[in-house]
Parts: structure tokens; sequence; C-alpha cells
């Protein structure tokens, strides 16, 4: 097939490496693939770098005027059988310039489980052939949000399945974590849904019975100046660090005694599948589609959100018992292949196309 991807985010977060997989797993299949992306953004220099057809298109708010043009462009000289929308704005305008080509019904993909805000937004995705919901929590926010249920589809996101690399323990030492201590990782944006600050409130309970344990947050954002000083203000300064954003997450998240996730709002969290994948035992909110990644007590342990306390309680059971973490990670891992691989969301992704030709 001859396959168009379109992406307008200008930074690099989970949702430009679930369209980098896709991408790549198509193209290595034998599929012809374009992707369409933020002039100078993050995807398009590791998209070239794997060798895919780029096309840069400066993209701004949902019916930019330069991006549909560009867009149309591009549909009338690829012609394309399938577009995939990966993005609110690239849904937007990728709609408009496939009705204006007179190119296919398009594929918009909804990675958040926020509510769909106003009637552009619901119309949009409701006027899209199919619509990939990476959750099914996701998939019933759409539902409730006017999607016709025919046009939804959930393809669960999928990480590659590799080894570790080597140096774990080194890459926490350069951190400033020294010895064998323990390690609650997180790898998230510092934003508003992730939650950080109750992982905070959790972490300062957890130190008051576990000194010994460190905290690892991974990943940047607006809210990291008032998060370090949350930190600052419980007294977690030396016993918890931001990281930042980091390019050795396959060398950094094995050696996370426990991986947490403490979103309010999820739609599934690829970091979450990261750590399953390399056996990481996990301890995160029942938020969005996080119970269908995690399941209460078999690949971790799920605490209701916003809720510092249970949060604090479930990390202290897990750090305190390397049994229940060993059967946690080993079924995470098993959950990961049957569920979650790179491999199995390209299959599908590749079912839904066929759906439409």
């Amino acid at each position: 097939m001859r396959v168009l991807h379109v992406d307008s985010a200008r930074g690099w977060r989970g949702g430009q490496n679930q369209v980098l997989l896709t991408a790549r797993g198509m193209a290595a299949r034998g599929h012809d693939v374009t992707l369409v992306c933020q002039s100078r953004g993050a995807l398009a220099g590791r998209a070239r770098a794997a060798g895919l057809d780029v096309r840069e298109t400066p993209f701004g708010g949902d019916l930019a005027p330069g991006a549909v043009v560009a867009l149309r462009a591009a549909l009338r000289e690829i012609r394309p059988e399938v577009v995939q929308l990966h993005d609110p704005h690239a849904v937007a305008a990728g709609l408009l310039a496939c009705r204006l080509a007179g190119r296919p019904p398009a594929v918009a993909t909804r990675r958040v489980d926020f509510a769909l805000r106003g009637a552009l937004s619901r119309w949009k995705y409701a006027a899209c052939g199919r619509v990939v919901a990476v959750s099914e929590a996701i998939a019933g926010v759409l539902r409730r949000d006017g999607v016709p249920p025919d046009r939804l589809r959930v393809v669960y996101e999928g990480v590659p399945d590799r080894p570790p690399r080597p140096g774990g323990r080194d890459a926490l030492r350069e951190l400033g974590i020294s010895g064998e201590a323990p390690v609650v990782g997180n790898v998230a944006a510092l934003t508003g849904h992730k939650d950080h600050a109750t992982l905070l409130a959790a972490a300062a309970r957890v130190l008051a019975r576990r000194p010994e344990t460190r905290f690892v947050i991974v990943g940047e954002g607006e809210l990291e100046p008032s998060l370090a000083a949350q930190a600052r203000a419980l007294g977690l300064e030396g016993r918890c660090v931001f990281a930042g954003f980091r390019n050795d997450l396959d060398r950094l998240v094995p050696a996370f005694t426990v991986f947490c996730l403490s979103s309010h709002m999820e739609g599934l969290g690829t970091s979450l599948l990261d750590a399953m994948s390399f056996a990481v035992p996990i301890v995160a909110t029942a938020a969005g589609g996080i119970p269908e990644a995690v399941s209460d007590g078999i690949t971790g342990r799920l605490v209701p959100p916003r809720d510092p306390d249970a949060l604090a309680t479930a990390l202290v059971e897990a750090l305190e018992s390397p049994e229940r973490r060993a059967a946690w990670g080993a079924a995470g891992r098993r959950r990961f292949e049957e569920r979650f691989t790179a491999d199995r969301m390209v299959e599908t992704t590749l079912a839904v196309y066929r759906e439409l030709r």
C-alpha cells in the first residue's frame, strides 16, 4: 500500500515515537510510506535517520492554511491509498486536505482520554473513515462524544521487543544514586495530567518508612520548576532526581526497582509498556487505559488517582517484597508479549487500513 502518515508535533514524546514505530514497521513490510511532519521538529530528523521519506510542513493550529495547502499537494503527488492522521491538528488539516484533493477517507488516531472539546473537534473525528483509539478507555470517551461506533477501532500502542542495554547501575550512579539503593522510576512529560505532584507527596511518605529509597523522574515540561520547588519543600533533595530528557531509557528503565506512573488521566502510557517489556514491576494509578495494561495484583499494583497515601502504601509493598516484584515483572512481560509489541500494533493498524480499501 501507499501510506501517508501526518503528525504536527514539534517536540518528542510518546506519540511521536509511536508514529515513527508505525511508519518504520510498515516500510519494513514493503509498503510505500511517506511522513509529513512539523518543519524542524524532532520527528523529522529521527524519521530521516530511519530512512523514511519525510516532507516537512509548518503546522500551526487546526486549520493552518500552509499545512492544508502542503498536504493537498502531497496527496495529489503521492496518491496514497491510506492517510493516517496522528494528532488533533493533523486530523483537522489532513481531513480538509483529503476533501480538497479528493483522496480516500482518512484514519485518525486518538492517544489521549480527554473529552473532545467543541463542535469542530467532534466533527473532525466523526468525519474520518476510521478512528483508531489506543485503548478501550479512549474508545469509550469517543463514543460518548459522538464518534460513530462502527468507525471506531482499538489498536493498542506497542514498543519494540529488545534486550536491556547494559550499564543501568552506571546510569543511576551518573545521576548521583550510589550503591544498591532501591529506585522508584517514573518516565513522563512534566505536565498536569501526569500528576507528578501526587508522586512527590507519596515519595515523602515512602521515605519516612524506607529512607534508603531513591526516586528518579525522567522527562521535561512546563511544570518542572514548580515540581522541583515541591520536592524541596518536602525535603526530597538528594533523594529525588529530576533527570530531564534521556536518550538511554533502554539502559535506565531496566535498572529501576519499581516503575511508577501517577497520572490522573492517561490514554495508555507507552512508558508503562517499556517497563513491562523489561519485566520491571509496576505501581500505577487506575486512570484511563492503564488498567488495560496493569492488572492489580497480577502485573503490578493499581491505586486510585490523586491518592498519595494509597500510592505510597503500594510502593512500600513492592519495595518490601522481592518475590512479589519478580512475579509482577514476569506477568507484565507476558502481557507485553501478548498485547503490546510494536509488531502487533503495526499489523493491527494495517488490518484497519484494509477495511477502507
